[in-house]
């Protein structure tokens, strides 16, 4: 999980045309390696994730993550303000930060936001406002897991949806879910919805505040090539989303839905995109049972399986053509079961 830091690393001290490697080493280098390799379908045995559930090393590699991203931010920021660099090489910066939000400011944050320590839902928030995408805390864990696979949860695509439809859909229709379940839940507790018990009330501001901060210690120009680097941060994260659920749908029964089950979800068993990604490609047991921490994710053979890892998925969705001539067929098969 630390490659990904390392590699964002690389491309930003460079301060050349090499600050392009990051995005380059994720959606070729990986997906190329993810095209020629299966990964494993074996899961933990009962003793073994005993054994694992008492390891805390997997809890501190993702704590630590949390300073990482921090550090890569600031060196961003003090790199790219500096005087001398071409646009386009602040532009690569710019897409190597954006790596960085998107795997560790926003991938990074899902896992801890499923976790129950007020401690670790900090550290959760912490990583999404380098993203400013903090409303993701909200909408993620109490609208998408309720309404997955459904034309009710923004986040899930539909069928013959091509990326380019779901990614305002998605964009605009979270944020709004987010200000929504706030409402709902102020309204049970008896409270103002314009008021600092409003957690996207309060999210607003702290972004507006980190914001303010950048320009006054970094300037205008240096905030707007972190404004990049947190839009490209939140589309892998939608683009993500976009492939996660692609075109499977749970059954509606009367005014509810079945409950989600592995077939709700796509997988991927290709190794390298389930170190880097702290397993999200087994994407299924996730959603089967949302509090399974990263290490003890199991592969179901009920699971819809993708033909490459995630990274190699997210680049084929931006070709809506061979995305959906590729995905159709797949489809066709998992919907049967």
């Amino acid at each position: 999980m630390y490659i990904t830091p390392l590699v964002v690393f690389f491309s930003l001290a460079t301060q050349n045309y090499f600050s392009y490697f990051a995005v380059i080493f994720l959606f070729g280098f990986i997906p190329l390696i993810e095209l020629f390799t299966k990964g494993s379908k074996q899961n933990l045995t009962a003793l073994e994730e005993e054994i694992v559930k008492k390891d805390k090393t997997y809890d501190i590699l993702l704590f630590g993550l949390v300073p990482v991203q921090y550090l890569l931010l600031f060196l961003f920021l003090f790199w790219v303000s500096m005087p001398g660099l071409s646009p386009l090489v602040k532009i690569g910066m710019s897409t190597a930060m954006g790596m960085a939000c998107g795997v560790l400011g926003i991938n990074a944050a899902h896992e801890l936001g499923h976790r129950n320590t007020k401690w670790e839902q900090m550290l959760s928030k912490l990583l999404l406002l380098t993203s400013l995408y903090l409303h993701f805390f909200i909408e993620h864990n109490r609208g998408h897991h309720k309404n997955v696979s459904t034309d009710e949860d923004p986040a899930s695509s539909r069928p013959g949806e091509s990326i380019y439809s779901f990614l305002p859909r998605t964009l605009m229709g979270s944020y709004l879910s987010a200000w929504s379940l706030e409402k709902e839940r102020l309204n049970k507790i008896q409270k103002p919805i314009l008021s600092w018990q409003n957690q996207m009330v309060r999210f607003q501001l702290y972004q507006i505040s980190f914001l303010s901060a950048i320009v006054w210690i970094f300037g205008l120009d240096a905030t707007l090539y972190y404004l990049l680097a947190a839009f490209i941060g939140i589309i892998l994260l939608e683009t993500v989303n976009y492939i996660e659920h692609y075109g499977l749908r749970r059954k509606k029964i009367g005014n509810s839905y079945e409950r989600t089950r592995p077939i709700h979800s796509w997988n991927s068993n290709h190794p390298v995109g389930r170190l880097l990604l702290l397993e999200l490609s087994r994407h299924s047991d996730h959603h089967y049972n949302a509090s399974r921490s990263y290490p003890l994710l199991r592969h179901f053979d009920d699971s819809p399986q993708m033909p490459t890892g995630y990274p190699g998925m997210m680049l084929l969705a931006f070709f809506p053509p061979l995305w959906f001539g590729i995905m159709e067929k797949a489809i066709e098969k998992y919907t049967k079961i």
